[in-house]
């Protein structure tokens, strides 16, 4: 009977010790699976992670780009606005265009005076910022109900407008000229050509001072030897006749040899000036 009890015992034992085992293997089993499940999600996260990452980064890069650079077909510029305290109180305050200026397309500019129309073809891509500036002050109205101020019939032979107090004395001098806001930086200088400023170009007025051009320009009617250190802004393409026949009538003098010329005395009044939408 001890003997047969003992085996009995054996036999439960080694039943126990295989279920135990049986379950020792399932659980080591389950650890495995969990395991491989949770490396396999942490791989998924980080691979996440660096996908996202390197799509955050390179956006910024983008952004970073877009800002720094301007679009295709576009120019920066300069326009610098003059600090209200060295304002005289002939200078108009219409702020300051956008920096990012089109360089594509042909722009006509109308300028209806009381004597008729004076119609010239500017091209952006020469003169970006001019004609954005131009462009801008045309759509606030800028240039309407304003004189000409200025005729030199003796060596540069030109027709001065532009300035809205109708004081300026003349590009040598500063003091008294109206003019915006800001000024921006010169570009398309004639330096290559002879003349540099042949008759029906037109051009803009500025000191002595590189990057002082502001609003004020003149009409070219006859081969001038100005220095190319004005803007060339575009060609004339109507209405040179009235600029001549305000040329025959003469200056009164009014500014002397030191800057030359005077108040037409053929007074042209600018009605409303106005840039087209750039074509081509």
């Amino acid at each position: 009977m001890t003997s047969t009890r003992e085996r009995q015992r054996a036999a439960a034992r080694a039943r126990l010790e295989k279920e135990m085992a049986e379950r020792a293997a399932k659980a080591r089993k389950r650890r495995q699976t969990t395991a491989i499940v949770s490396a396999a999600a942490a791989l998924v996260l980080v691979v996440a992670g660096t996908v996202w990452l390197a799509v955050s980064l390179g956006g910024d890069d983008d952004t970073k780009s877009d800002t720094a650079a301007p679009a295709a077909g576009a120019a920066e510029c300069a326009y610098t606005a003059l600090p209200t305290e060295q304002r005289p109180p002939q200078i108009k305050d219409v702020g300051v265009p956008s920096n990012e200026q089109s360089a594509k397309g042909i722009q006509t500019m109308t300028i209806d005076t009381n004597l008729g129309p004076i119609t010239a073809k500017v091209d952006r891509s020469l003169v970006p910022c001019t004609a954005g500036s131009f462009t801008y002050l045309a759509e606030k109205n800028f240039f309407d109900n304003t004189k000409c101020h200025r005729l030199v019939t003796e060596g540069i032979k030109v027709l001065q407008c532009g300035d809205p107090s109708a004081t300026g004395n003349g590009w040598r001098d500063t003091d008294g000229q109206g003019g915006p806001s800001y000024r921006m930086a010169e570009e398309n200088l004639p330096t290559d050509k002879r003349p540099p400023y042949p008759e029906g170009v037109i051009a803009m007025a500025k000191s002595q001072d590189p990057g002082s051009t502001g609003s004020q320009f003149f009409i070219v009617f006859g081969d001038s030897p100005l220095d190319p250190a004005y803007t060339v802004l575009g060609t004339i393409t109507g209405g040179m006749d009235l600029v001549k026949d305000v040329a025959k009538a003469g200056d009164d003098g009014a500014f002397g040899q030191q800057a030359g010329g005077g108040h037409p005395k053929k007074e042209v009044i600018i009605k409303d000036l106005t840039m087209s939408n750039p074509q081509g």
